[in-house]
């Protein structure tokens, strides 16, 4: 029998996703497909592989388990248009979980991965007017819409990041009721928190080499003091958290209120910029007025 996920985290990016994927993990019974992010609906070139690429991810995991995936290009619009087209053609029924942070702290965490990755060599208020999915990507109401549209919004599970940091095993107790686990989740606090921004280390030529080859990762640890590893490593990193300018800020602000004001009806709530974290970390948030 041809396998496919029972639930997929769909976003957003720079919100806590990866975190959220390896706690599931630890769960018994519970399986993640590798890559963690296979992107298959979105990207062109991941969807020509075909549906049986897509049904060898999860080949491997028991009958009796829950599996599922995590790919965050699924609400990236405009980028992906055919994403949720696609999604709806093969998986008519699946449980979808979309994790939402600040607007504007995803946006410069955004900001951060990409500069770290060399795509974006510009101060941080030129990228945003030249690289619009900066602003995109956090218009979590026009990510979400056309999945209401088609799967209904009770199969679209909103967690918030704020609340996740704060209230991290009630948070994996909602997701996991919300994906039909039947055993008892247990958040593990062993485990580090992943991608973080002001972790990340700028890639330059010869990076995969030199940082990520097995070969090199050995000879760094039994021959490099450890002194001197951790201080390159800071010169790689962004050493100040950028800036958004006031102009850049109000515009935004502007721009996202709009969109929350969206979220915060189907959610109940009055919701903008000053009043997200206050709102999305107080309590676990269900979708309302978009179920009408």
């Amino acid at each position: 029998m041809l396998k496919l996920p029972h639930f997929i985290i769909i976003g957003a990016m720079k919100s806590a996703t990866s975190t959220l994927q390896d706690q599931l993990i630890q769960q018994p019974g519970i399986c993640m497909c590798n890559p963690k992010e296979p992107n298959f609906f979105s990207d062109e070139d991941q969807y020509k592989k075909g549906m049986d690429w897509y049904h060898g991810l999860f080949d491997a995991f028991p009958e009796d388990s829950l599996f599922g995936e995590a790919s965050t290009h699924y609400t990236k619009l405009p980028t992906y248009p055919e994403t949720v087209g696609r999604l709806n053609k093969h998986l008519s029924d699946i449980r979808l979980i979309y994790v939402m942070r600040h607007p504007i702290d995803r946006l410069i965490s955004h900001y951060i991965h990409e500069w770290s990755m060399g795509n974006y060599k510009c101060d941080i208020n030129v990228a945003i007017s030249q690289y619009p999915e900066l602003v995109d990507y956090s218009r979590y109401s026009m990510q979400l819409e056309p999945y209401f549209k088609i799967y209904g919004c009770n199969n679209v599970l909103p967690v918030f990041f704020d609340r996740l940091i704060d209230h991290s095993q009630s948070e994996l107790d909602r997701v996991c009721e919300f994906i039909g686990y039947k055993g008892k989740s247990v958040w593990s606090y062993d485990l580090e928190a992943k991608n973080v921004s002001n972790k990340r280390i700028r890639r330059f030529p010869l990076y995969n080499i030199l940082i990520e080859s097995r070969v090199a990762t050995i000879f760094r640890r039994n021959i490099i003091p450890e002194q001197f590893r951790n201080l390159v490593k800071s010169k790689l990193r962004m050493q100040d958290r950028p800036v958004i300018n006031a102009d850049n800020l109000e515009q935004l602000e502007a721009t996202f209120n709009q969109d929350l004001a969206t979220l915060g009806n189907w959610l109940g709530k009055d919701i903008d910029c000053q009043s997200f974290k206050k709102i999305t970390s107080g309590e676990a948030l269900e979708w309302g007025n978009c179920c009408d």
